[in-house]
Parts: structure tokens; sequence; C-alpha cells
């Protein structure tokens, strides 16, 4: 360890600035956030600074660097662009035992700015040594989109608490297993909402044990199958549940990225047979939730468009259970995409319509002359085992037979196929190429854009996880 990663106070401290241009002006600003006393030292300043020095959040010296600017300073940072002032700052802050950085001069700095993860007041800083500082900041910004922004106000309640607890449990271990509790319970979710009076009245409950489980139900779209394609929301949720209850839609990349301990619940449905009936379903998100479980029911794509959520939703709703609601990126958006098959264009369709080629037993008949018009897309939703249907019935309401249709057979997932026909040998073509669900079907003029497209911009865009087979019927 070639640093020692502290975290300093600095409010109200002295710490000195060598520089006056846009490097010092970027470490002021940091400093200015940590309420540090800034003094900056050269010879000139850039506009931002004076304008911070006549609202009197810095002073400036207009003055070369000295010894003498040194004295009572906590920190000093060098932030010029001649080397010579950057060494003699660093040699004079070391004899006089004073923590030096030399911006982008790793060996002369006795201390270094990390990538920093601000969530006050929970901070991550992350650091290379100075070595690599790039690769600091990519690792920052990963943590940034894995961290959820109401961790702060998360701290700053269980915060309020500290002394409470420590009242209450005289053991370390019974608090550690308390905050464990806590971090489990809905606290975290009600603050996730906002809901900051509601999540300390559930503290003061928990603290006094007259607290019963609440229960919550995660409604989440885990879209078409690329796990890069989860939305942040999808993920923090699906690493809080204690039971996830997934589809067969659900890839397994997907279903890899749950909470390691969680229990997991298959209700998959596939083209033909339905392992767990709806109604069944329904029934264990209640009995789950009304448990106290933090339940993950996570779907493939989105759940309001073909999903079935919405009737889950209204279950969870009529028994007063509490949910969210993750859309996830729906089939046709993230199949389409991968195949290179824009859904609208100017030139070939200005309309879009999403169906589904599995309706409701004894449900209402699609509007296929509304569905048989030219110049839009039709995105077929569980279409294959119906697609002689499909196809028969846009035929007879006057789509032309050689209408372009793009068949996307595990859109986005590693296997993905598209395979590319006219309407008038949609159902020849699946019983041909075997064809088999979960697949979308694509009909319309822009499906004849996939060659075109397919590969547009650079492989890593299109094809970093998806690697598509192509074949034309």
């Amino acid at each position: 360890m070639q640093y020692l990663p502290i975290f300093t106070k600095l409010d109200n401290k002295p710490v000195l600035v060598v520089g006056g241009g846009d490097v010092a002006l970027r470490k002021c600003a940091a400093l200015l956030k940590a309420r540090a006393k800034v003094t900056l030292v050269a010879p000139e300043f850039c506009q931002q600074l004076i304008e911070l020095a006549e609202q009197q959040q810095v002073n400036l010296i207009e003055s070369t660097f000295n010894e003498a600017h040194l004295v009572n300073q906590m920190l000093v940072i060098a932030a010029t662009d001649i080397d010579a002032v950057n060494a003699q700052v660093a040699e004079l802050a070391e004899a006089n035992n004073i923590f030096v950085n030399v911006v982008d001069d790793q060996p002369k700095c006795s201390f270094i700015f990390p990538s920093i993860v601000d969530r006050n007041p929970i901070t991550i800083a992350i650091s290379s040594a100075g070595t690599a500082p790039v690769l600091a900041r990519r690792l920052r910004e990963k943590l940034e989109t894995l961290i959820p922004q109401h961790i702060g106000p998360l701290a700053e309640l269980v915060g309020k608490f500290r002394s409470n607890v420590k009242a209450r449990f005289q053991h370390f271990a019974d608090r550690r297993q308390f905050w464990e509790k806590v971090f489990d319970s809905n606290v975290v979710s009600e603050v996730q909402k906002g809901r900051l009076a509601d999540a300390e009245q559930q503290l003061h409950e928990m603290l006094s044990d007259t607290a019963t489980p609440r229960g919550e139900v995660y409604v989440v779209g885990a879209g078409p199958g690329d796990p890069e394609l989860l939305t942040l929301k999808a993920l923090q949720l699906m690493q809080q549940a204690d039971v996830v209850v997934y589809d067969y839609l659900v890839s397994e990349e997907i279903m890899e990225l749950v909470r390691r301990d969680a229990d997991l619940i298959c209700v998959g449905k596939k083209a033909g047979h339905h392992s767990v009936q709806q109604e069944e379903t329904n029934r264990m998100l209640v009995e789950l939730a009304n448990q106290g479980k933090k339940v993950c029911r996570i779907k493939g794509g989105d759940p309001f468009i073909y999903g079935r959520g919405g009737e889950e939703v209204q279950v969870l709703a009529e028994h007063g259970i509490a949910y969210q609601i993750v859309p996830g990126i729906t089939a046709a958006a993230g199949c389409s995409a991968y195949a290179g098959i824009p859904l609208t264009h100017r030139d070939h369709a200005q309309a879009i319509q999403f169906v589904t080629g599995h309706c409701k037993k004894e449900g209402q008949e699609l509007d296929w002359a509304s569905l048989a018009k030219p110049n839009q897309t039709l995105a077929v939703y569980m279409g294959v085992i119906k697609s002689p249907h499909i196809q028969s019935q846009l035929l007879t309401h006057g789509r032309a037979p050689e209408t372009p249709v793009a068949i996307v057979e595990n859109g986005t997932r590693q296997n993905q196929r598209v395979v590319t026909t006219t309407l008038q040998r949609l159902a020849d073509t699946i019983a041909e190429h075997d064809i088999r669900s979960p697949a979308l079907l694509i009909i319309g003029e822009v499906a004849a854009l996939h060659q075109q497209l397919a590969w547009f911009g650079t492989s890593e865009q299109v094809s970093s996880y998806a690697q598509p087979i192509t074949a034309v019927a």
C-alpha cells in the first residue's frame, strides 16, 4: 500500500493552492466543497477565481510563490504549469512537514486526490496511487451507477439513531444484528421513495420492538435478455430482494445478478404450457409479502407490455401490499435495435403497433383491417405459434404479400438469430428454420433495412454482447 487512505476534516482549515488557472480552479472547487479555508498564490488569476474572491469564498495573493506562504498551512497543492515552481513548492512543503500534492506529478506528492463517489455522508474514494488516474475514474463511473442516490439520506437517518441504539443494546453483537435488520427492512424503500418521516417512524417502532414486518413487491422489467440493458433501479432492487419470482424469459445472465442468498421461485410460462397459473402467482406474491419479505417479481421485457404486470399489481393493491414498478426495455425496442431495424422511419413507416399473437381465450379478435395498413410497423409478441393465422389475416385484409418480415429469435442474447422473409412466406419460414420462442415478429417495410443496418456503427456498439446469426428466406 503506497498511500494510507484517510478522510480529513477540513472545515475552516487553512489550505494553500499555488496557481491561478483552470487546474487550480478545479482543486479549489473540491476544497471548497469540503469547507476548507482556501488561499491561492499566483502572479495572476483566471476570471472564475477572481469571482470566488469577490464572493469572499477564497483569498487571493497576487505574487510569485515563496516559503513564507506556507506558514500555518495544513495542506498545499502545486497547480501551476511551470515544473520548476511545482518542484519548489514540493521541496519546501516537505521541508516544513506539510502534506503536498503536485498535480499530475505523482512522485512529488505526499498525498493524492482520489476519484470520489459522493453520497454525502457516504463517501467512497478510489485511488491507483497516481499510476492510472483514468482507470480510477472508470471504476468510479461503475460505482456511480451501482450505488443508489438514497444511500446518503439513509446514512443520515440511521446516524440520528446511533446513540439510542447504543443505549438500547449493550453488546456490540446485538447492535450489529439490529442494524442488519434495519437495512433489510422497509426503512430502506421508504427512504428511497422520499418518505423520510415514515422511515423514521418505522425505525422508532423497530427500536421499541413494536414493528410488524412489512413486505413489499418489486415488479421489475428485466428487458429482452442482455444484462447490460437492465436499468439501475432494477439491479438495485434485485440485490435487495429476499425472494425472486421469475419467468423463463428472464435470461440466465440476468438471474446471476440477483442477491446470492435470495430464494428463487420459477413461475415460468412457455408457449403452450403454463407451469404456474397466473392466479397462483398472484396469491404467492401476496402471501410472501404478508410474511414481511421483499419480493422481486422479475419479468422479461417490460412488465406492463404483455407481461401481465397490471394484473399482479391490481391484486397487490386490493390486498394493501406495498409495491414498486420498474419498467424494462420491451422486446420490440431491444430486439429491433439489436437487429438493426428502426421501428419507425420517415421513408417507410410513420406508425407502429404492438400486438400479441397470444390473446386471452375467447377474447376479442384483433382489428386486422387496421393492422394491415401499409407504411406502418407491426411488432408481434408471442406470434410464432399463431403465425399462420397472423399471416392469413393480414393478407386477407389487404397487406401486400411481399411485405418484408424479420423474425428475431432470442433477441439481444448471445444466441440471437434474425431471419428475414416476406409476409407470404412467414409461416413456412418459421417452420423451415425451426424458430422457437422467445421470438419477435417485425412486419413492415422497415424490416428490409436489417441487411443494411444490422452492423451499423462499430462492432462494439452493436455486437459487444449479441452475436446475431442472420438468415434470409
